[in-house]
């Protein structure tokens, strides 16, 4: 897809070229890199964990601007990292409710300053970003539970990713959604979901979880709602006819390509959690 200075859409892109298997080997690379530092940082907690969602939380931001035509991105990119770092001081400060408020206000300030025909995507990506961070600093700052609820969420998604690719590979099939995203099969998403399932039901299992057998359905649900996230963002490049919203990660494009699951399956959890999850006494 195609699209003028101010956004507006005019013909549809064609599809993406299949993956080389160079960008196989890149992206695994890239997440035996990646992997072990981010799980160190979530391991370790206070500040290390901080400076981590911080910095993915303004990579992210500064991506989403990128992404999203608007008339004056310098003063939009200015705000939206300034929305999201504020988020973050007042939820640690005063809990989730002030930080969903601080990406809130963010937001439309972000749309206003910007401008463009699609100011108000513009704005929507300091809480989409914004509702993600919410979510993973909520999880992870649960006295006793925090550190396997994190994990959870996080290993869940990726295990999402990995099990689409293999079931969508290997058995292919009707595709899922072919408008926002070619190479996305019913077959991937079923992958996707029993991957995260079993994944969650064996963090569930190592944490001593109460009802494990619900961390199955859990996971499977939080499957779903990873790829929703993923094709949301989906629908946004395939809007400014973009591949990637970055090129940060090699084989893997930009930051929010990483996160885009994780950014919508973390807030989801943490609702979940926080009420019909506290009732059932699940964790």
């Amino acid at each position: 897809m195609t699209s003028s200075t101010d956004g507006n859409a005019v013909s549809a892109p064609p599809p993406p070229a299949p993956a080389k298997p160079s960008d196989l080997k890149a992206r695994v690379l890239s997440a035996l890199v990646m992997a072990p530092v981010v799980l160190g940082a979530v391991w370790a907690g206070g500040w290390v964990f901080l400076a981590l969602i911080l910095l993915g939380a303004v990579l992210a931001a500064l991506e989403w601007v990128a992404l999203v035509p608007c008339h004056r991105r310098p003063l939009a990119r200015a705000v939206s990292v300034f929305a999201v770092a504020t988020l973050l001081v007042a939820q640690t400060a005063a809990g989730p409710l002030a930080g969903l408020a601080a990406a809130v206000a963010g937001a439309l300030a972000t749309a206003w300053l910007g401008g463009g025909k699609d100011r108000a995507l513009l704005g929507f990506g300091v809480i989409y970003v914004g509702a993600g961070v919410a979510g993973l600093l909520w999880l992870r700052e649960l006295p006793g539970q925090g550190l396997a609820l994190f994990l959870f969420a996080m290993l869940a998604v990726w295990a999402t990713d990995i099990g689409a690719y293999a079931a969508g590979r290997t058995i292919g099939g009707p595709k899922l959604a072919p408008r926002i995203s070619p190479k996305k099969t019913w077959a991937g998403l079923i992958g996707g979901m029993l991957s995260a399932a079993l994944v969650g039901w064996l963090v569930a299992l190592v944490a001593g979880a109460a009802m494990p057998a619900l961390a199955l359905v859990v996971g499977a649900l939080s499957a779903v709602v990873g790829q929703i996230g993923d094709l949301f963002e989906s629908a946004v490049k395939r809007r400014y006819n973009v591949k990637d919203s970055g090129h940060l990660i090699p084989g893997h494009g930009g930051i929010l390509d990483r996160i885009d699951g994780l950014l919508v399956a973390a807030p989801v959890l943490a609702v979940f959690h926080a009420t019909l999850g506290t009732t059932l006494s699940w964790w």
